[in-house]
């Protein structure tokens, strides 16, 4: 099985792209902090993931032919990061909800999950590595 092309490597994948964009997104809220009227938004997708995952049951079987009754779920799609705009909350009297604080917070926490993201690839490829010159 080549684990570039495994669904836990799509995964991580799905996990850096939204890293990105979530970086983006934070960057943009911090951007319009003094904007009237500006709505914040965030990034989905951690959430999106472990719901589909806890749908996944451990019993996974293998079709030999499209009839068969399939055994777990064997989708394998990685989803795609959602970009959520919080229309419901005001911080100041502007109607801007956009606190500085907290995006400076969740823009190093992003930065950490980014870090993260980017060694377990790493890693994941350098196994592959040793494995194939086999060392």
């Amino acid at each position: 099985m080549n684990v570039l092309n495994s669904t836990s490597f799509g995964r991580l994948e799905g996990a850096v792209k939204a890293a990105e964009m979530r970086q983006g997104v934070i960057s943009n809220n911090i951007a319009n902090i003094d904007t009237p009227n500006f709505k914040r938004s965030e990034v989905l997708f951690e959430e999106i993931l472990s719901q589909e995952m806890a749908g996944q049951s451990g019993l996974k079987g293998k079709r030999t032919n499209e009839r068969h009754i399939p055994i777990g779920r064997s989708t394998g799609v990685v989803p795609t990061a959602q970009v959520l705009t919080d229309n419901l909350s005001q911080m100041n009297n502007n109607e801007n909800n956009v606190d500085i604080d907290r995006e400076m917070s969740l823009l190093a926490k992003n930065q950490l999950s980014y870090n993260f993201y980017i060694q377990q690839i790493s890693h994941d490829v350098k196994m592959m590595r040793t494995a194939i010159e086999g060392r």
